[in-house]
């Protein structure tokens, strides 16, 4: 019997072969989803720790030392590092570096900040000595370059320093020294090799601002730490991560010596501080697997589906064209289980042929894919990709034995007959079934929210499948009722064409199934297209512009200066403040130079024209007063001896801002004060009044008579100034009338601030529409503001934030004070020099972004690593559509040649028998792709908004939702190509045999 079995493979070895190549994709299909998986984590991994920056791939164990917890040590104790370094030292795979500081005062004139004081391990090999020589004795120092030539120091010279302490008593907090001073000699002078490297680890030696200092630390060695009194050292260990260290093999084993070296952390001191941000790398890979895990079985579920119905289909053809022989066995009374093997053993060896090859081919398929992919990661291949072989093996097997149930169970007159029933009610239940199973999950993954876990995450392949099998149902009949009509009006080929499309059994389930395979192409191609080009979205709009500069803490003046200066043009620079949030329903925001943002910014689809917008932010307004030259004068009359006031200014060249006080006489006298910074010029930006003396209140009057600007200041216009609740302006004869109410605070003081800015002010906004503003900086408690136009989104804020201009904003503080991360952002053709412009008019880099570097991390994380796999599905759906086609064409080539060679005898035409052969199946695949296309767009739309492409945190950003159609219409052209390939041949090899049959018949 098994000799009879194999015999009759080998007669149609043909089909048998497409049979098994069919099983072996099927079991391909199932085995690929694991496999891929591995070998994503696996690049997840590796994308995440090729693109961590230093900050996370270091680790530091700290611990400060107080000598007033020590006083037997009389304020100089050896420096001894921490505990803990014992454990972190036997931590492998990392270089460490120790480290001690000491803050201390006397370089400095300023005291709201300490020079630093700082032992760093191998110093000498990571700065280049630029005058004199390394350390090597006691009380040798090394001295920043700018430091050095700002303080007029050079090698060999002494400096005094001595320990400090904070002053938390003055605001803002000073520093004051608090150990007996220390004679240091200047070895020499250095400069960081590179000052952003894994070497300097988290201490941010060469960050720099008002409030910190010029970022050029005072480099020494233990000796001389331990030969002078200190207040406060703090002492720690760097560990940088070697290459290698964070291999993608032993990250659990990381994370396990991590938690340990907390521990002990926390058992050995209270003043011991462990920080790393190694585990934020590992909480990104984390995420990214997960991510993956969702989205590679949103695809593979229908993929296995559409394997099994292929197969479901391809033997049940098969079968049809076995009737006769199985008719024969039946009419002889074979018993039911030698019936049973001859029906099925031929398909069940094919199939279970290509199942065995599937679990090879599967993981082979999967290992070139990520050699292509992920070169230099290894798929690490492990016996959990085979998980689902057997049951897909099993489905595989399962789907053969079904496909011909009939042919078992059918008595021998109809197997006899050429022309089976019809079968448009056949499946009316398994129909039914996939649809209510269908309703339940997309009824379940909407409930959830889109949640890929229980039965929802069947909902897309459900649903592909019933749609396919409705427009089955729905579209057949047509095409029947049109040969109908074709053939009633004499157009023969075309007539039976339809006819065999339409009644031929089983052409309603290859008709799905060919919708099925286009649209899971399609809907895989959705998947990846929209994913791409919310990356695309992320990467630029997420970051602003193509490059984003954060530089040193300025003065908005200043910034807006500087990159004007550097920027002439309005070419490629913007100069950009964030805003914090405040007042009633206002987020975040962006003060900018709005007339640049045509040429730099990115800007969201849907937006106003950036230009036109400038026009609506920037509403033409009076200037600031401004004084030409270094002489300033005020002359002002008063009735009261108890008024101070303060005069405002701002460099016009970019020298800063300051202020000029005068205590007020009675009586009318003009003020004058020589300030060198306005010797290029100066604005007005604000004046002060205050009062003197004891008395909880103070009442006067004072009149603005003249000011020395370069033009006249509008003095008789009260409108033409704002002023604080303390402040009444009215118009007097000789000038601007002030009627304030005060105190003796220095707290509690009126302001004065020409009007140079529009109030209300203009600003544009994403999300809900703003009321007013708070900004802490400025003079006013809250800034009234006017909507100009809404945003989908503000760049790189989202869609919640407001964006106002620069130039207004930087027009309100009287008190010009740096703000946090100034930025510059500039436009992808920005010089190469741009770095070197910026630092010429002051601006110091203090980090570099880019949309590209952006885009690059964005596609080694989860969701795009992961949608690789939808693109080897849609390639694995398009090749079971083919191969489905084929053995249909196959079975179909002997009963259309018996039937077409005999109409051609009986005088059919070439060319209706033509047409008849030609584009039967030619016409199928086409509509099928066309109507795929359509089931793939309902089932995104229905489907894809709960995809995680975007990760499972996804941005605040308005990201495409639909992929574009060209990209729908070139999966759909692939599918296309390759099908129609198969039909045309078919089509043609059918043709040729029907003209041999009717040559030998004559």
């Amino acid at each position: 019997m098994i000799s009879l079995v194999l015999a009759m493979v080998w007669t149609r070895r043909g089909q048998a072969l497409t049979l098994a190549l069919l099983a072996m994709l099927a079991v391909s299909s199932a085995v690929a989803a694991p496999a891929f998986l591995i070998a994503a984590e696996r690049a997840i991994a590796d994308g995440q720790i090729a693109t961590a920056s230093t900050s996370d791939l270091s680790l530091v164990a700290r611990r400060s030392h107080d000598v007033r917890e020590d006083p037997e040590s009389g304020g100089t104790p050896e420096v001894k590092f921490p505990d803990v370094g014992q454990v972190l030292l036997n931590l492998d795979g990392f270089t460490y570096y120790h480290s001690a500081e000491v803050a201390t005062v006397g370089l400095e004139e300023a005291d709201t900040y300490p020079s630093r004081l700082v032992f760093r391990q191998e110093i000498c090999a990571h700065v280049r000595i630029l005058t004199g020589r390394c350390l090597a004795a006691e009380g040798d120092v090394l001295l920043g370059e700018k430091t050095a030539e700002r303080l007029g120091l050079a090698a060999g010279d002494s400096i005094v320093l001595r320990a400090a302490r904070q002053n938390e008593a003055t605001r803002p907090i000073t520093w004051r020294p608090d150990a007996v001073p220390k004679t240091l000699t200047v070895a020499g002078t250095y400069r960081p090799i590179d000052p952003t490297g894994a070497y300097w680890a988290l201490h941010g030696y060469f960050l720099s601002g008002p409030d910190i200092g010029p970022g050029e630390p005072l480099f020494t060695n233990t000796v001389t730490l331990n030969s002078m009194k200190r207040t406060i050292t703090v002492m720690a260990i760097d560990g940088v991560a070697e290459p290698g260290t964070l291999d993608i093999d032993r990250l659990d084993e990381l994370r396990a010596d991590l938690n340990q070296l907390n521990s002990t952390a926390s058992e050995l001191q209270d003043s011991l501080l462990f920080d790393t941000g190694i585990p934020r790398v590992l909480d990104r890979i984390d995420e990214g697997r997960a991510v993956a895990g969702l989205l590679v079985p949103v695809l593979s579920v229908p993929l296995v589906l559409l394997a099994c119905f292929t197969i479901y289909l391809t033997v049940g053809y098969g079968a049809q064209g076995r009737q006769s022989e199985l008719a024969v066995v039946a009419l002889r009374g074979a018993r039911w289980w030698t019936r049973w093997w001859l029906a099925t053993g031929e398909s069940l060896a094919a199939v279970l042929a290509g199942a065995v090859v599937g679990c090879l081919t599967g993981q082979l398929l999967v290992n070139l894919v990520a050699a292509v992919l992920f070169p230099g990661v290894g798929t690490d291949p492990a016996f959990t990709s085979l998980e689902y072989a057997p049951a897909a093996a099993v489905a595989a097997l399962v789907a053969a034995v079904a496909a011909q149930r009939r042919q078992l169970m059918s008595p021998v007159t109809g197997l006899l007959r050429r022309t089976p029933a019809a079968d448009h009610h056949r499946f009316t239940v398994t129909e039914a079934v996939v649809a209510v199973l269908a309703v339940a999950t997309g009824v379940q993954f909407a409930l959830s929210g889109g949640a890929l876990d229980g039965i929802g995450l069947f909902a897309p392949a459900l649903l592909i499948l019933a749609l396919a099998l409705l427009a089955a149902r729905a579209l057949l009949p047509l095409v029947n009722r049109y040969a109908s009509r074709a053939l009633r009006r004499g157009r023969l080929g075309i007539a039976l064409a339809g006819i065999q499309l339409s009644r031929r059994p089983g052409a309603g389930q290859l008709f799905a199934l060919l919708v099925a395979a286009a649209a899971v192409a399609a809907y895989g191609t959705s998947a990846v297209d929209t994913a791409a080009r919310g990356r695309a979205v992320e990467a630029h709009l997420g970051t602003g512009a193509a490059r984003v500069i954060t530089v040193e803490p300025v003065t908005r003046q200043r910034l807006l200066d500087g990159v004007r200066a550097a920027d002439p043009q309005k070419r490629f620079a913007m100069a950009v403040t964030i805003l914090p949030g405040g007042g009633t329903g206002v987020g975040a925001g962006l003060a900018l130079d709005t007339e640049r943002l045509a040429a730099v910014a990115a800007w969201p689809g849907g937006a106003p024209d950036p230009d036109a917008l400038h026009q609506l932010m920037r509403p033409p307004v009076p200037q600031f007063p401004t004084f030409g030259s270094s002489d300033i004068a005020l002359d002002l009359a008063t009735s009261s001896a108890n008024l101070r006031l303060a005069v405002f200014l701002s460099s016009t060249t970019g020298l800063g801002g300051t202020d000029v006080e005068f205590e007020l006489k009675p009586g009318t006298h003009t003020y004058r004060e020589n300030v060198p910074m306005c010797e290029g010029g100066c604005r007005l930006t604000g004046i002060r009044i205050g009062g003197m003396g004891t008395a909880a209140d103070v009442a006067g009057q004072l009149v603005i008579r003249g000011l020395n600007t370069t033009e006249p200041a509008p003095l008789t216009d009260p409108a033409r100034w704002r002023t604080s609740e303390e402040v009444r302006l009215s118009s007097a004869p000789d000038g601007l009338r002030a009627d304030v109410e005060v105190s003796a605070s220095v707290a509690e003081n009126g302001w004065i601030q020409p009007a140079s800015a529009p109030l209300p002010l203009p600003v544009a906004y994403a999300g809900r529409a703003p009321a007013d503003w708070i900004i802490n900086d400025l003079s006013f408690d809250s800034i009234p503001v006017k909507p100009v136009a809404t945003l989908p989104a503000v760049p790189a804020l989202g869609r919640q934030a407001t964006l106002v201009d620069l130039e207004y904003v930087t027009q309100f503080p009287v008190e010009a004070k740096p703000v946090a991360d100034p930025q510059v952002w500039l436009s992808a053709d920005a010089p190469d020099d741009v770095l070197e412009r910026l630092r010429a008019q002051g601006l110091r880099m203090v980090s570099d972004v880019s949309a590209d570097d952006a885009r690059a991390s964005l596609d080694k994380e989860g969701p795009a690593v992961a949608l690789w796999f939808y693109l080897l599905s849609a390639v694995l759906a398009g090749l079971l559509g083919a191969g489905a086609l084929v053995l249909t064409v196959a079975v179909d080539r002997v009963r259309r040649t018996e039937d077409l060679s005999a109409l051609r005898v009986q005088g059919l035409r070439p060319r209706p028998a033509g047409q008849a052969t030609l584009w039967t199946y030619p016409v199928l695949v086409v509509i099928a792709t066309a109507v795929g296309l359509l089931v793939a767009a309902v089932a995104w739309r229905l489907t894809g908004w709960g995809l995680p492409l975007a990760g499972l945190t996804p941005p605040d950003l308005p990201l495409p939702q639909w992929p574009r159609p060209s990209a729908l219409l070139a999966a759909a052209g692939a599918v296309l190509a390759v099908q129609l390939l198969v039909a045309v041949l078919g089509g043609r090899d059918l043709r040729n045999r029907i003209e041999r049959g009717r040559r030998w018949s004559r």
